[in-house]
């Protein structure tokens, strides 16, 4: 019969493997997830300048000109440009390591990102519902 020492020494060791393997996943994804939010914050960056420059550019191009010259869905556009204006001020306060870059960027004004330890959805507002018809206002205000 196994001693009580043995039925221990199994067990730890076989805790001990599943404990490597938990904490390797755990690293794994906390790795990944911060390379996501990374990214999302740099996809938001350049949402933002492709909206600055639509905006700037309004007085001589409109957006289905854009559209037919660089293959881009005037919706998409036209999303940009909307979305540099009405998303000023609005980003959630985050934490870790990337808290110093976000306090600043809030201070200049950014989009609502997702807060740590939730898991933002597929990215919205390309071609986004309601934003349909604003391509004709914009021509309209370009003209």
């Amino acid at each position: 019969m196994t001693t009580p020492e043995e039925i221990r020494r199994r067990v730890e060791q076989t805790d001990a493997a599943r404990s490597v393997r938990r904490a390797a996943a755990a690293q794994q994804v906390g790795e990944l997830a911060h390379r996501r939010a990374a990214i999302i914050e740099q996809l938001e960056d350049v949402e933002r300048e492709l909206g600055d420059v639509l905006a700037e550019a309004q007085d001589v191009i409109g957006v289905d000109e854009l559209a037919r010259f660089t293959d881009l869905k005037p919706a998409d556009l036209t999303a940009w440009v909307t979305g540099r204006r009405t998303g000023r001020g609005k980003r959630k306060k985050t934490t870790g390591a990337s808290s110093t870059r976000s306090d600043m960027r809030r201070s200049s004004g950014s989009r609502t990102s997702a807060t740590p330890g939730q898991a933002p959805g597929p990215r919205e507002g390309l071609g986004s519902a309601g934003a349909q018809d604003a391509p004709e206002r914009l021509v309209a205000q370009a003209s």
